[in-house]
């Protein structure tokens, strides 16, 4: 009985050793932890975040009212309503509108666009007091693709291999 209590002491001395030292290790290991409001990891190009339209350099809205984006959302969270442009009769967007609170984010309306109109931005930092916030109509998103354009583009030119 006593070879018994003296190997499960010795056993309990050796485990409290091994986890005394791994706990050092770990103390003076870096940290993985950021200080979030004033640290900020890393985002990859792909990151799906607010949406935007995009305009071209000239100041022309980039979206053609093709509506592929708006019958590949599985959510149903965008309608559009096209018309004709008044100065050559191609097509344009009189109403394009997001329901931010149907979307799950699959990129599929950023995938389905042919001009590269609608993208989901950088911006992961959005949030609203008000449900009625989160519905994005034409305005909204032009100046978010006016506020985040110059990132955007670079995550777009960063992804072009792998599209």
């Amino acid at each position: 009985m006593k070879t018994l209590r003296r190997i499960v002491r010795q056993a309990t001395l050796w485990e409290f050793v091994t986890g005394f030292f791994l706990a050092l290790r770990y103390f003076f290991a870096p940290k993985a932890t950021v200080n979030y409001p004033y640290e900020r990891g890393p985002l990859s190009p792909r990151f799906r975040g607010e949406h935007a339209l995009r305009r071209y350099e000239s100041g022309e809205e980039r979206c053609i009212s093709c509506k592929l984006c708006e019958a590949v959302c599985p959510a149903q969270a965008i309608t559009i309503e096209g018309g004709p442009r008044a100065d050559d009769g191609s097509r344009r967007t009189v109403r394009y509108e997001i329901d931010m609170t149907k979307c799950i984010y699959c990129g599929f309306c950023q995938e389905a666009c042919p001009v590269d109109a609608i993208v989901e931005g950088p911006n992961f930092e959005f949030s609203t007091e008000t449900r009625e916030e989160l519905f994005f109509d034409k305005s909204k998103l032009l100046d978010n693709g006016d506020r985040w354009e110059s990132e955007i583009s670079r995550n777009i030119a960063k992804d072009a291999p792998y599209r």
